[in-house]
C-alpha cells in the first residue's frame, strides 16, 4: 500500500488493498437494519449478521459473505451517497465528507484494538442474530435514523 494513501489520494483512486484497509473494524455496518418504508428512518439494531465475529468486530467469512448473505451489502465508491446509514465514525463515510481519518482508527494508531478500546466497536454490545429470534428485532433497537441525517 501506499504511504498515508488516505490524505494523499481521493477514494476513488484507491487499490482495492488500500479501499479495504479503511475499514475500521468497528463491526457497525454488520448491525441489521430496518427500515421504515412510509418514513424512510432507518433503525439499527443491536443484532449482528451471523458472520460477524462479536469479539473481534470482523466478518467470519469475507470472502464468501455475498453467497452466504444475500442481504450483505458491498460497499464502494461509486455508491457512498446510498450509505447515509453508515455511522459519522466510519473511515468511509468520513474520508467521503473531506474528514481526516480519527486518532482512533488501526491507520492511525498502528493498533488493530485502538478501535475497541476507544469504545467505538459493537464489541461491547452486539449479539448475532442467531441468537435472536426475528420477531423481536424491534425490541433490539438502539438507534433511528430520520431521513436527512
Amino acid at each position: 500500500m501506499r504511504e498515508r494513501f488516505w490524505e494523499r489520494f481521493p477514494l476513488d483512486q484507491l487499490t482495492e488493498e488500500e479501499w479495504e484497509a479503511l475499514c475500521d473494524g468497528c463491526g457497525k455496518c454488520c448491525l441489521l437494519k430496518l427500515e421504515d418504508e412510509d418514513s424512510g428512518e432507518v433503525a439499527t439494531l443491536d443484532v449482528a449478521c451471523q458472520l460477524l465475529d462479536t469479539k473481534n468486530c470482523r466478518c467470519s467469512d469475507y470472502p464468501n459473505r455475498f453467497n452466504r448473505v444475500p442481504g450483505c451489502t458491498r460497499l464502494t465508491f461509486d455508491r457512498l451517497d446510498e450509505f447515509r446509514w453508515l455511522p459519522k465514525t466510519c473511515a468511509y463515510r468520513r474520508l467521503h465528507e473531506g474528514r481526516r481519518l480519527a486518532s482512533w482508527h488501526p491507520l492511525i494508531s498502528g493498533d488493530p484494538a485502538s478501535v475497541h478500546r476507544a469504545g467505538i466497536s459493537v464489541a461491547s454490545y452486539a449479539v448475532s442474530e442467531l441468537d435472536v429470534p426475528e420477531d423481536e428485532w424491534e425490541e433490539h433497537i438502539i438507534a433511528i435514523l430520520p431521513i436527512h441525517d
